[in-house]
């Protein structure tokens, strides 16, 4: 389950939608011809995603089983399919815990009239709507001040490559507490490994983000591009001094702004 909900929560780093107001309701044009929502007895993983004409997979996602023009998502909590419908991590999400059936999980599919046009943020509009209705979400998103970092150059200047836009932006991290490789890849990498390709700042920030220990990571670096990179690191070491040293990056502690989507309530979608 680690491993396919650590693939996920890559998807949502790096496909996550543009923010949304706090009252933003979603256009009604943007619905599902076809949706179901039914309840998991697998107890497996959660995965998944929308497929759209222009989503760009990366080595190993899932989604490439997914049809054009269509959401596909297993065994997912509602805090998971927020996730993906309204790109804000998982651990920022509030107001599950309190739902009665909140550790519930379910299946969802849904497919677009033009399958063959339909984009991926049209889709993730549509999962949205979907919510909204299925689950009689009752939402609010606000910006919060926490305990964080932030991502900045370090004294003598960045070390880093910049990507040549040509090949598929991938982001991937190995390590004993987090998601790991495939087992033919993780054999010749250090014991704790992030390696990006055309990946921004913003990016590595969420990921940096999601490591034991740091909160939330904001990109301050005031680099605009994307950049390819591998950063190593032992048990023990500061994750602050290796990026200093490796990437000319390093990590401040102070209270970083956070978007938050607090549930005010929710109710368990009848099967169809």
């Amino acid at each position: 389950m680690r491993n396919r909900f650590a693939t996920f929560l890559l998807f949502g780093l790096l496909h996550a939608p543009a923010p949304i107001s706090s009252a933003a309701v979603t256009p009604a044009k943007f619905e599902f011809e076809v949706a179901s929502v039914k309840t998991n007895t697998t107890a497996d993983g959660v995965r998944g995603g929308c497929r759209g004409t222009d989503s760009r997979l990366e080595p190993n996602d899932t989604r490439a089983a997914i049809p054009l023009g269509r959401c596909h998502i297993v065994a997912a909590r509602l805090s998971h399919l927020m996730t993906i419908a309204y790109g804000v991590q998982v651990q920022r999400i509030r107001g599950e815990a309190e739902l009665p059936w909140g550790s519930m999980r379910f299946d969802v599919e849904g497919k677009a009239e033009n399958t063959s046009e339909a984009t991926e943020e049209q889709l993730l509009l549509m999962l949205q709507r979907l919510l909204e209705d299925r689950f009689r979400l009752n939402m609010q998103r606000e910006t919060i001040s926490m305990p964080g970092h932030a991502l900045v150059v370090a004294k003598n200047g960045p070390k880093l490559k910049e990507a040549t836009g040509q090949g598929a932006r991938s982001l991937r991290i190995a390590g004993a507490e987090i998601f790991k490789f495939d087992a033919a890849e993780r054999k010749n990498l250090d014991q704790n490994t992030i390696m990006g390709q055309n990946v921004t700042m913003a990016q590595l920030a969420g990921t940096l983000g999601n490591l034991p220990n740091n909160g939330p990571v904001i990109d301050r670096t005031g680099l605009a591009k994307s950049y390819d990179f591998k950063l190593t690191w032992e048990p023990g070491e500061s994750i602050s001094s290796v990026l200093q040293e490796q990437m000319g990056l390093k990590l401040e502690a102070q209270k970083v702004p956070v978007d938050v989507l607090i549930i005010h309530s929710a109710e368990k979608p009848a099967e169809n």
